[in-house]
């Protein structure tokens, strides 16, 4: 039971949780990992531009589990079985910002979450926990992030593009039903603001320099959504952060090497990790 009465959800299943958000209430959906490890570190999952608790698979499991770990994976609002994103909702360009700064922290206070975590991210998951870390250090032990984005590459915007264009002609719509309760939602929110000409200005470079938290930033060497100076730019900022690097690897390195991303994260943790 956390904090504020809200029972941890059973393995396997989601729960929601309401959380007041600019004038409105979303529900977002959740699942705990492993809580009768109760003085283990907690690792909370941040997903991707399209992700979702259910996108994760079984990967943050078998990570808690490599580590001993506690786990908490969430869709963020427009995701999953979140409360989608309405239809005349456009996106800003500091979206990531939004939830870094406010929708994380008020989902963290609604589950009564008051310790620091350990923040494990992908894709646009790994720059919300990296402004995160950046605006509440009290609430960040350290972060894992995979394949973040500091700043907008041409790599990005053309391949955001194909997946447009995918998405229009292709059974990418009917393949991310499976995982949102509203696929638009998701997918517009999320390719529109990237596409937008004003985000090509986006950077967090100076909110990354701001991190003292520890950091272990890992991409793969073929990641068709940005190249590595995206995490070498991490370590040109915080000082101690470990870089990996993987071959033979895309955007996802949980999926495409998740023996060497369990691995190195693992040992990232257990040797940085502070009891509270």
């Amino acid at each position: 039971m956390s904090a504020n009465g809200v029972a941890p959800s059973p393995v396997g299943c989601t729960e929601h949780v309401p959380v007041r958000w600019r004038n409105r209430t979303v529900h977002i959906e959740y699942r705990w990992i492993a809580t009768e490890r109760s003085t283990a570190p907690l690792v909370v999952f941040l997903h991707e531009g399209l992700g979702s608790v259910a996108m994760w698979k079984d990967f943050p499991r078998q990570l808690c589990d490599a580590g001993g770990f506690r786990g908490l994976v969430f869709s963020r609002p427009a995701y999953g079985r979140s409360t989608p994103r309405r239809a005349d909702e456009v996106w800003g360009v500091d979206f990531m910002h939004q939830q870094a700064h406010e929708v994380v922290p008020a989902f963290l206070d609604a589950l009564g979450v008051q310790e620091a975590a350990w923040l494990f991210g992908h894709s646009d998951g790994a720059s919300i926990a990296l402004l995160l870390a950046a605006r509440w250090p009290q609430r960040v032990q350290g972060l894992v992030v995979m394949a973040p984005h500091l700043f907008v590459e041409d790599v990005t915007v053309q391949n955001i593009e194909r997946a447009r264009d995918a998405y229009e002609q292709t059974d990418l719509r009917h393949k991310l039903a499976r995982y949102h309760d509203d696929g638009d939602s998701a997918f517009w929110g999320w390719n529109r603001v990237w596409l937008d000409p004003a985000f090509r200005a986006w950077n967090i470079e100076p909110e990354v320099a701001q991190i003292r938290a520890p950091v272990l930033a890992i991409q793969g060497c073929d990641d068709e959504y940005g190249t590595l100076a995206q995490i070498r730019g991490i370590a040109q900022r915080v000082p101690g952060t470990r870089l990996l690097e993987l071959p033979d690897c895309a955007h996802s390195p949980h999926r495409d090497q998740p023996g060497a991303v369990m691995a190195a994260a693992v040992a990232f943790i257990q040797a940085h990790h502070s009891p509270t």
